[in-house]
């Protein structure tokens, strides 16, 4: 059973996605920049803090499909990739294709929603309503004062997931949705645990679980520190209206991975247990660079990052 459900999540396209961002690993390999390449955003030195920069790109077909919610979607991971590295949102841009401007109503519509739910405001960008085809990414501008990054997991770390099971899947897309019906006041307290715990230095590492799930952002956080892990599957908590190998490969709209010193553990699990948010120790971080899978008293390899690479982004 284990067998076949880490040979089902090794192929899945989720995976194989990440493995394009190799591409932008060789091309900047020789960059001189001070700035870390390969975090959930750029963090550039400013003053007393960080400036944090960072862009999604919408898939076209979910943009045609769903346009509304792609939308959303875009300011929505915007702003948690800079809630994940600890930081808050100042602002986005957006950068529109369509092939008519009666095209844009429903994505305009979904950006707007989130906008305002999230209360970052949109501020400019570029719009071509005379496209060949339909494209939506969106940029965000954040600020922090100390940072959660993905470069300083360490050996003998605790492994917590915090997610919202409030929420319900996508019909169609491996997304929960804990955001869309949510409380606008409640969604932000949920993400402003992230700078608190940031500004409490309580995580060493930590990254927002992306459309690569909880498997394939677990492996990019590996990746970026260097390190291996022991996953434990009968430890990750599922929503009940999905499936465990749905589960690791879906977008969870309020999901973060954190890696956590033991002394530590308690105080972050409260963190979140206080907002009726779910938070678990689901495996610890090891000394290596091999990710192992367990369930049930069986144990395998899923991925050894010394030999096969994920983004190509690592210290």
């Amino acid at each position: 059973m284990l067998l076949e459900l880490t040979e089902q999540l090794q192929r899945s396209l989720s995976l194989l996605q990440k493995q394009d961002i190799q591409t932008t690993a060789q091309a900047l390999k020789w960059s001189q920049s001070e700035v870390r390449l390969g975090d959930d955003c750029a963090a550039i030195p400013d003053r007393e803090g960080y400036l944090l920069f960072a862009a999604e790109g919408m898939l076209p077909k979910f943009v045609e499909e769903e346009p509304w919610f792609a939308g959303w979607s875009a300011i929505m991971v915007n702003v948690s990739d800079v809630y994940a590295m600890g930081g808050t949102p100042i602002a986005v841009v957006d950068t529109l294709w369509s092939k008519s401007d009666q095209e844009v109503d429903l994505l305009w519509e979904g950006m707007n929603a989130a906008s305002t739910a999230y209360n970052v405001p949109i501020v400019g960008g570029h719009t071509n309503c005379h496209s060949s085809y339909t494209a939506l990414s969106v940029a965000i501008l954040g600020r922090a004062e100390h940072l959660i990054t993905s470069f300083d997991a360490q050996p003998g770390d605790l492994l917590f997931i915090a997610v919202d099971f409030r929420g319900e899947p996508h019909p169609k897309y491996p997304f929960w949705d804990a955001a869309t019906k949510a409380d606008p006041v409640q969604l932000r307290s949920n993400l402003s645990i992230l700078p608190a715990l940031a500004a409490a230095g309580l995580c060493n590492a930590g990254k927002d679980i992306s459309n690569g799930g909880i498997i394939g952002t677990l492996l990019m956080l590996l990746e970026a520190s260097n390190c291996g892990a022991i996953l434990n599957l009968d430890r990750v908590p599922c929503p009940d209206s999905l499936t465990l190998d749905r589960w690791l490969v879906s977008f969870p709209s309020y999901g973060f991975l954190l890696s956590v010193h033991p002394d530590n553990a308690e105080i972050v699990q409260a963190q979140f247990r206080q907002q009726d948010l779910v938070c678990e120790n689901i495996g610890t971080i090891e000394a290596g660079s091999k990710l192992e899978v367990r369930s049930k008293g069986t144990s395998i390899e899923f991925w050894d990052l010394s030999e096969q690479k994920l983004t190509g982004f690592s210290k």
